[in-house]
């Protein structure tokens, strides 16, 4: 088995250390996060860093890039604290990929990349109405990350729109059955198929099948 050591992909090429340091984590969530700014004009933007923080209340955390340059999804979401996490599906992955593009601000990634913007319920931002998994969060805490300038944005979960296909009989979600697609590194895009569910596990006892 290779070794890399920290020395090593500190040396490495910035490309090479890139893409080797975002794949590490394994597969992640593909999410377009919707944002407006105050004037209404809105931003949509490919994240992979969306990740559960608590289930009481329902937080869920997302980490953005350092703020040396104009970030304006951080921006919307500092300045109207609400924004909206839209799950990718198969047939979607080119267009989502295409919202990382460097579009200025006045340019709305929703129209740029074919997705359409929806309003819903009075919320302040943005959903992209070709999602089947959608969520409208407010913004509760921001934990900046002193180490390398990123910042964690937590948000509340307020609002929840999904097909019916996805739910099932625990509250839990079937991915594979919406086509929502998670991520590798910065641009690979995979579909998902079930593999195993199990029960609770209790010391013991050994691993026994979910029954639904």
């Amino acid at each position: 088995m290779r070794h890399i050591s920290a020395a090593d992909i500190q040396a490495f090429d910035k490309l090479f250390r890139l893409n080797l340091v975002n794949s590490l984590p394994g597969y992640k969530p593909a999410n377009l996060i919707g944002t407006a700014a105050p004037d209404g004009a809105t931003n949509l933007a490919i994240f992979s860093s969306v990740v559960h923080l608590g289930s009481d209340p329902p937080l869920l955390g997302m980490v953005t890039r350092p703020t040396s340059v104009p970030r304006h999804t951080y921006e919307n979401i500092r300045a109207t604290g609400s924004y909206t996490i839209n799950h990718v599906t198969d047939g979607q992955v080119a267009a989502a990929h295409y919202t990382s593009a460097n579009f200025p601000r006045e340019e709305s990634e929703f129209a740029q990349c074919g997705f359409t913007p929806e309003y819903r319920h009075g919320f302040p931002a943005p959903y992209v109405a070709e999602s089947r998994i959608s969520i409208g969060l407010r913004l509760v805490a921001e934990v900046p990350i002193e180490l390398n300038g990123t910042v964690l944005l937590i948000g509340q979960v307020e609002h929840v729109y999904l097909d019916d296909a996805a739910l099932q009989p625990d509250g839990t979600l079937d991915l594979a059955a919406v086509q929502s697609v998670a991520i590798s590194g910065l641009d690979g895009y995979h579909r998902v198929s079930p593999l195993a569910a199990f029960a609770y596990a209790r010391a013991g006892q050994g691993p026994k099948p979910k029954e639904l």
